[in-house]
């Protein structure tokens, strides 16, 4: 792990004492770069673990997870991350075979790294959770994919569909780069996930088979239009909340603007505390600036 990512949790934490912190994302899987955002998971005992308002806390409790953006210096450079935040209930339920919004286990099927762990307590039900999550990325590996194929051509199929019902801005075959980068890993834990989840399957040196009947697969596929139609008003309802509990956000805007298109924008005190009031008469200056014209 690298010590810049280990100084900035630190840092961040100050004398919060979460149960733990999850590490996954770009920044994971392609070190920092200038413009990388770090992604982690802060996961709580209760919501009251962590600094924030009473409405905060609730809309963490009613849509979870709620976000905030941190920048902090790590040795002179100047870090950026994307914060989510869980009770430890709420991540156990978010990565269940059972559960209808797919974001959770999703992202934590992927590479994923512990990165800070209040004991070896904690350590456990955070590893286990994230062991749930892969286990139910494999269920629906083995739903979704086909037939018959190699390990990569299950999780692949898995990750289209896993996009495809959330508004992500990723391009369309991000998960499948992820799967090959990290082959042997997804090679290693198709077998043993469904192993423990009592899928029957059949294995030769060609090809593994899922052993399950057509009536089987209708009814995944049923299943998984459900959360199909769920995901994306979930997503436009997290937006809409974040609004309101996206803690450093102003911030996290005026970054991405300047990211994307080389125009520092100016923060009052005001414009940070009160995004709502100052961001449309803001957006407005920028737009007849040219900041967001396609071609610039």
């Amino acid at each position: 792990m690298a010590p810049e990512v280990t100084a900035f949790v630190k840092s961040m934490l100050g004398h919060t004492k979460p149960l733990g912190v999850l590490f996954y994302g770009s920044g994971l899987r392609g070190g920092i770069q200038d413009d990388t955002l770090l992604d982690f998971y802060v996961i709580l005992k209760k919501q009251s673990d962590w600094p924030r308002t009473v409405f905060a806390r609730i809309g963490n409790a009613l849509l979870p997870p709620n976000v905030e953006y941190h920048e902090i210096a790590v040795n002179g450079r100047l870090l950026r991350a994307k914060v989510a935040f869980l009770t430890l209930a709420q991540f156990r339920k978010l990565t269940g075979i059972q559960t209808w919004d797919t974001t959770v286990w999703a992202r934590f099927s992927q590479p994923v790294r512990l990165v800070w762990t209040q004991n070896s307590q904690a350590q456990q039900a955070l590893t286990h959770c994230v062991m749930r999550a892969v286990t139910t990325a494999a269920y629906w590996a083995a739903a979704l994919g086909p037939q018959k194929g190699q390990p990569e051509a299950f999780w692949n199929a898995l990750y289209q569909r896993t996009y495809q019902a959330e508004l992500r801005v990723e391009k369309a075959g991000r998960g499948a780069g992820i799967v090959a980068n990290y082959q042997r890993r997804y090679n290693d834990l198709l077998l043993p996930c469904w192993q423990t989840i009592g899928l029957t399957f059949q294995q030769t040196d060609e090809a593994i088979e899922v052993v399950a009947s057509q009536n089987w697969r209708q009814q995944q596929e049923n299943a998984w239009a459900l959360r199909k139609k769920l995901g994306r008003p979930l997503n436009i309802l997290r937006l809409m909340k974040a609004a309101f509990t996206f803690s450093g956000g102003a911030r996290y805007a005026a970054w991405k603007i300047e990211r994307h298109s080389g125009v520092k924008v100016p923060l009052t005190a005001f414009a940070e505390k009160h995004p709502l009031i100052a961001g449309p008469p803001l957006l407005w200056r920028l737009w007849r600036q040219g900041v967001f014209q396609k071609n610039r």
